[in-house]
């Protein structure tokens, strides 16, 4: 049986659900095609914090105890490497690095993994870039932040990055298109709640700032939510949405809960994958805008999160990243650009609901099932299984 690594962020994002789903569907997906998969994940000093979010001890952080609650409650092999090697929880570091030179693939997310040792042992090294536009900008402009060397393949979710609609540079990578994918067994069918409630999981900030490249910059998800904050005063439906803002956004939180927005805690309702799943298929559909980058360079970027709603048969109203050139944008995956299509796209999925819901299930399976998208990505990094 052959070994696929994968290596992504889940004890450096604690209490994030979201993005530990990121991290296990490939995980997931990998062993479902029956490879023999273990899980490998960097973490450094400076990255430890404690329950009160003040820096501690690898052994008292909140970061290990959130990725072995979910190591222990998958079932998944897994080793967190502290401190480049210092010490690891999980396999001995010497026999981390036979593992790692006896495996067919490393699936690196986002170039996390970056030990020489590790990062260079498997046959075959692709890259998974999740950030379109941010990854490729800064390559453009000699950030080395991105870590792109020492692979021999380079996906992207900017599905439209080397098209003539979409300015992102391509730095003569041969940046190859890929879906998030998810496994049915951990997303099955939801039953139907309030088909009225919308909802989303969101970092109104964003994980980086803007970007400025050639004179023009980039804009970040808060300055899209702006633009549709009236949102609940078009629409009969309700809109809620998890935010993650700093107490600088403040203003915009009152913003919102002024314009009839719900604002929960990401904190409170999705702090791991359980409870991320939970609160998604308790939704009605998701509504949701993108990063301001991907919507200005019209990469096709395509939400991980939007990928479980459909999953779940519900229906997802997103901000057009120019998701048309690859998706069925009509009924169960809407789009939108403007604040009147938003509004028309939300009182269509209320008033034909079950059509959109069954729809949105049949996108899912067509476009993002974990065994589609994985053997494809396989095949295009030359890896056998």
């Amino acid at each position: 049986m052959n070994t696929v690594i994968v290596s992504g962020p889940i004890a450096n994002k604690p209490l994030n659900g979201g993005i530990a789903w990121i991290v296990l569907s490939y995980v997931f997906g990998f062993r479902q095609l029956g490879f023999d998969v273990h899980l490998i994940e960097q973490l450094d000093q400076s990255a430890c914090r404690g329950p009160d979010g003040r820096p501690s001890t690898l052994e008292e952080s909140i970061n290990l105890a959130f990725l072995m609650a979910i190591v222990n409650r998958f079932e998944v092999p897994a080793t967190l490497v502290y401190n480049e090697g210092e010490r690891t929880v999980g396999e001995p570091f010497s026999e981390l690095l036979d593992l790692a030179h006896s495996a067919e693939l490393l699936l690196n997310i986002s170039g996390h993994l970056s030990i020489p040792g590790l990062k260079g042992g498997p046959r075959r090294k692709a890259y998974l870039d999740l950030d379109p536009g941010y990854t490729q900008f800064w390559h453009a402009s000699g950030d080395p932040g991105p870590r792109l060397q020492g692979h021999d393949v380079y996906f992207t979710v900017g599905e439209n990055i080397g098209r003539p609609e979409c300015p992102i540079p391509t730095n003569g990578i041969n940046w190859r298109p890929t879906r998030p994918p998810f496994v049915r067994e951990h997303w099955p069918v939801a039953p139907e709640r309030d088909r009225a409630r919308f909802t989303t999981v969101a970092s109104w900030r964003g994980g980086f700032g803007r970007v400025e490249f050639e004179g023009r910059t980039y804009g970040l998800k808060a300055h899209q939510f702006r633009r549709f904050r009236e949102l609940p005063s078009r629409s009969e439906g309700s809109f809620e949405i998890a935010l993650d803002a700093h107490p600088a956004d403040e203003p915009d939180r009152i913003a919102l809960l002024d314009h009839g927005w719900h604002v929960v805690s990401p904190l409170e309702v999705c702090p791991d994958p359980e409870m991320f799943r939970r609160y998604v298929q308790g939704s009605g559909s998701e509504f949701s805008v993108a990063q301001g980058i991907y919507v200005e360079t019209n990469c096709g970027w395509f939400s991980d999160r939007s990928v479980r709603y459909l999953a779940s048969g519900k229906p997802a109203l997103v901000q057009d990243s120019g998701l048309d050139r690859t998706y069925p944008v009509d009924e169960g995956l809407v789009t939108f650009s403007t604040l009147e299509e938003a509004a028309a796209g939300a009182a269509d999925i209320m008033g034909r609901y079950e059509r959109h819901s069954k729809a949105a299930r049949a996108v899912a399976e067509e476009f993002f099932d974990s065994d589609r998208v994985l053997t494809w990505l396989l095949d295009e990094a030359g890896a056998s299984a």
